[in-house]
């Protein structure tokens, strides 16, 4: 049991400019303020309003109603200030498929929107098309993966990968589409080899993501910050999980994250808020292992309090039902890496 488990909040991916969960419900908000003036828009999101008629067009392609789910859309709106994410609304409103389909639009459109803002967006079809790494000196993301290849050739970045997983807790394909392009700038590969490396790693969205990335090869890829249509967009929710659908093994890899987090030898939470919804999806069913000593966790816990620190790592032991000290530390995610670079190490 050698594996390396990150797990990653909206706090990592703020370093290159996506929202936290506190701005997601905002932008949401937004886009779902749908409402018109007799005929015109005058505030929400169009791509969403088209999204809503495909869905209730008849099989005879005539136009439905659509003023149930702009309702819903309302309800949304108003009370996301009251909850504590847009995962935690919407599932508290479970079996309300209408509300849920009207929050799903909202994310898959605010984060493919969010993608292609963030330092690591670039249009292809340029001669200068990738990113541009040296825009992300103030981010985790290059010394992530300064540790995950330090003294590491190519030919035995193979096995390095195989140690570590990721379960990212975020709707955005951000560190696939970094470590994708990443190897090709670094190692002077092909973006087919790029692609079979990157698939060594276990990335796991627990929440389900905006679609799949065109290298991953998979049925119908979505770009990073892709701009979909309305049917695309609709098409695109089905990958996005309500807390139950994230949790039922039947329709997500809730299994395999478990399994990772029983017998991981290291722990490290970027970002993370710790909020119990998570904190109970990632805790394992059955643990056989005996020997806890070697569990070592780090985490970024800027801005929180010493007292929500040690209930932090009660939850961190409930995990394994067992005491576990977990390295905790004041700065951002950027800061963790240096901060325990040895003992992060490979």
């Amino acid at each position: 049991m050698n594996d390396t488990v990150f797990i990653i909040g909206a706090g990592a991916s703020k370093e290159v400019n996506l929202p936290t969960g506190y701005e997601l419900k905002r932008i949401i908000a937004d886009l779902l303020d749908l409402r018109w003036d007799i005929h015109k828009m005058v505030s929400g999101d169009h791509l969403i309003a088209y999204a809503l008629r495909e869905h209730v067009k008849t099989p005879e392609g005539n136009r439905g109603d659509i003023n149930p789910y702009v309702h819903e859309a309302w309800h949304i709106r108003d009370a996301l200030p009251q909850a504590l994410s847009i995962d935690n609304f919407i599932d508290s409103q479970r079996g309300n498929e209408s509300l849920a389909l009207c929050g799903k639009l909202a994310i898959v459109r605010s984060i493919l929107k969010a993608e292609s803002n963030s330092s690591l967006y670039f249009e292809k079809n340029r001669h200068d098309s990738k990113i541009k790494f040296s825009s992300l000196q103030n981010t985790w993301f290059l010394p992530f993966f300064q540790i995950i290849t330090e003294n590491c050739t190519k030919e035995d970045l193979e096995e390095r990968l195989k140690k570590i997983s990721i379960i990212v807790f975020n709707y955005d394909r951000c560190i696939e589409h970094f470590l994708f392009h990443a190897f090709i700038n670094y190692y002077r590969i092909s973006p087919e080899e790029s692609a079979e490396l990157t698939k060594f790693i276990n990335i796991f969205h627990p929440y389900g993501k905006v679609g799949h990335l065109p290298w991953q090869n998979r049925d119908r890829a979505t770009d990073f910050g892709e701009e979909p249509d309305a049917q695309r967009l609709l098409k695109l929710t089905d990958g996005i999980k309500t807390f139950t659908e994230g949790t039922n093994p039947e329709s997500s890899d809730i299994v395999a994250i478990r399994e990772k987090i029983s017998n991981a030898n290291r722990l490290v939470f970027l970002g993370f808020a710790f909020h119990k919804l998570n904190m109970g999806l990632l805790k394992p069913s059955k643990i056989e292992r005996v020997d806890f000593s070697k569990i070592k966790c780090f985490a970024t816990t800027l801005g929180i309090s010493k007292s929500d620190k040690e209930v932090i790592n009660a939850q961190i032991s409930e995990l394994f039902d067992s005491v576990i000290h977990s390295n905790m530390a004041n700065v951002t995610c950027k800061e963790l890496f240096p901060e325990f670079w040895r003992s992060l190490s490979f």
